[in-house]
């Protein structure tokens, strides 16, 4: 371990928490490889997602981190005993949707079902409430900011989804880089903690976590990391996937060349980089995180958002 390092953690204990959650879905559902991997052949790939899973809560259980982990439905129909496990190791549940679908590519109905769906099989699963959701890909923007009303309708408190950057799927630019709370237009209310960003001037980096994380140098993701920390005066969320710490995982070289260099850069890498991490900034859960945020919190109409 780097001086630098355990300084740089040291002064985080005392700071801050950062959030550390986990998108659980399998490298087969990912948006890069839509175009090559369609929904009906999923049943019939070999599944990762377990082993990778369990490769992340065995880094996290050496570090004596606890993360929040996204868990589609779609994993969490198959493979329940995962679920239990992470529950059981005492990391945060919450949604990732059910089939990992575009939001703004459903009806309001269809989105309303499978998120019902679920959530009740989380709930099933660790008999507990499941009150936290993140959309597939960040897929709540302005063509989709009907989805906050059902998830608050469905009893969802906080959600992770909005991404404050432009981005070719994703993005509502201009919105807070720091929690803040959505009224909705039905006047329920719900926690934003938006995805991460760092600013230059009027350039917004976005620095979350993904392949954000594998794709920058290690020291640079470090660097703009660091700055979104003291430029939002608090928590900051990172996000990864199972798959992502999975080199061995089956190739689709029928996918774009952009596709192939989104999802497969720096896989070979991301395991040791993200034991870095955790030595180099203090994590927790969502919830956990949430509540070392300390400043306003400011609250937003969904017509604002709009």
């Amino acid at each position: 371990m780097s001086t630098d390092g355990v300084t740089k953690k040291n002064i985080g204990d005392q700071r801050v928490m950062h959030a550390l959650s986990i998108d659980v879905e399998d490298y087969f559902h990912v948006a890069a490889l839509a175009k090559v991997i369609r929904p009906e052949q999923w049943d019939d790939l070999p599944s990762r997602v377990v082993a990778n899973t369990q490769r992340l809560l065995a880094l996290f259980a050496r570090h004596e981190v606890h993360a929040t982990f996204f868990v589609l439905g779609w994993v969490a129909e198959r493979f329940p005993e995962l679920v239990q496990q992470i529950h059981a190791e005492g990391h945060e549940i919450a949604s990732h949707g059910y089939s990992h679908q575009l939001i703004y590519r459903q009806s309001p109905d269809v989105f309303r079902r499978e998120t019902q769906l679920s959530k009740d099989i989380l709930e099933n699963i660790i008999q507990a409430p499941v009150t936290g959701y993140r959309a597939a890909s960040y897929s709540i923007t302005r063509q989709s900011l009907w989805a906050l009303d059902i998830l608050a309708d469905l009893g969802f408190t906080w959600d992770s989804s909005i991404f404050p950057i432009r981005h070719d799927n994703y993005g509502i630019p201009d919105t807070p880089r720091a929690p803040y709370d959505i009224a909705t237009a039905s006047g329920r209310a719900l926690h934003e903690f938006p995805l991460t960003t760092a600013s230059f001037g009027r350039l917004t980096v976005p620095v979350a976590g993904g392949g954000y994380f594998r794709q920058f140098p290690y020291p640079v993701f470090k660097a703009l990391f660091a700055r979104a920390a003291r430029q939002g005066n608090g928590p900051q969320m990172f996000y990864l996937h199972p798959w992502e710490v999975d080199p061995e995982q089956p190739r689709f070289d029928n996918a774009s060349w952009f596709s192939r260099f989104r999802h497969y850069t720096n896989l070979a890498v991301c395991e040791a980089r993200l034991a870095q991490l955790l030595t180099d900034f203090r994590f927790g859960t969502v919830s956990e995180s949430y509540r070392h945020y300390t400043g306003a919190q400011p609250l937003l109409s969904q017509m604002q958002l709009a």
